[in-house]
């Protein structure tokens, strides 16, 4: 089941949406941080009418989710320009995810800056240079170019164009916050050893109101600036095709090696 089919079962009308997670979106025994994040701001997006756009996201990974799952999402604070809105998901071990999304007007402001450093960027993948996950895993859903990772790197910054088999149609939003999450985290380029690793959180930034990019390809990225005493920070960047950035973010990942 594709992403536009799961969003698809989310009623406007609803105060929950329940709906079952399949194994192919999973990674390990727990869903793909991406799809639940996406999950989540569909309700937060069908919470109130005439929302402004996505500008912020704060997402805890709480715990575990699999196959049947209640979203839920609610008004916290709505003013003139701005509205808070917190989502849940419950799966059956209790609350899995929670989310606070900001949905902002833009105003016209004196202050036009960007410090994000640009960086050459690949050319996208080609059908004879892309692959796709195994069927169970979550990156069956999406292609990419090569090994997404191989241990022994000895790289703090793991960067790759990914897309969406199945991207047509989609709010782009949603597209762009289910994809975003994709990369292993990069401190998995500095290990040596096998072990565990899980994101706890999840902090995005919108720098657009409407994102885009050519045939569902988005450049990922994603660097590390500390990693010690079973956790990591990464900062990620996600650029469309055009070389534009679109999204920021940050993350604390839990290290078990």
């Amino acid at each position: 089941m594709n992403l536009a089919s799961l969003l698809a079962q989310f009623s406007p009308a609803a105060k929950t949406h329940k709906i079952s997670i399949p194994p192919s979106w999973h990674q390990g025994r727990t869903s793909y941080g991406g799809l639940s994040s996406a999950l989540a701001y569909q309700a937060a997006k069908l919470a109130a009418d005439h929302l402004p756009p996505l500008q912020s996201a704060q997402i805890a990974f709480v715990g575990p989710l699999a196959g049947d799952i209640e979203v839920s999402a609610h008004i916290l604070r709505r003013g003139k320009n701005t509205a808070f809105i917190q989502a849940e998901i419950k799966g059956a071990d209790g609350v899995g995810l929670t989310c606070n999304f900001i949905f902002m007007n833009r105003r016209q402001s004196h202050l036009d800056y960007a410090n994000i450093p640009a960086r050459p960027l690949p050319l996208i993948p080609t059908a004879d240079t892309m692959r796709s996950g195994p069927p169970e895993f979550f990156t069956g859903h999406m292609q990419y170019p090569d090994k997404r990772l191989e241990l022994g790197m000895a790289t703090n910054r793991l960067a790759s164009w990914h897309r969406l088999t199945e991207h047509q149609g989609l709010d782009p939003v949603a597209e762009l916050i289910c994809i975003g999450d994709a990369l292993p985290p990069s401190a998995m380029g500095l290990m040596t050893e096998k072990g565990m690793v899980s994101s706890m959180n999840w902090q995005i930034n919108m720098l657009t109101d409407a994102p885009t990019t050519e045939n569902g390809w988005w450049y990922l990225s994603s660097e590390t600036h500390h990693a010690a005493n079973g956790a990591s920070s990464q900062y990620m960047t996600v650029w469309n095709s055009w070389g534009e950035a679109v999204l920021t973010g940050m993350q604390s990942v839990a290290i078990f090696a």
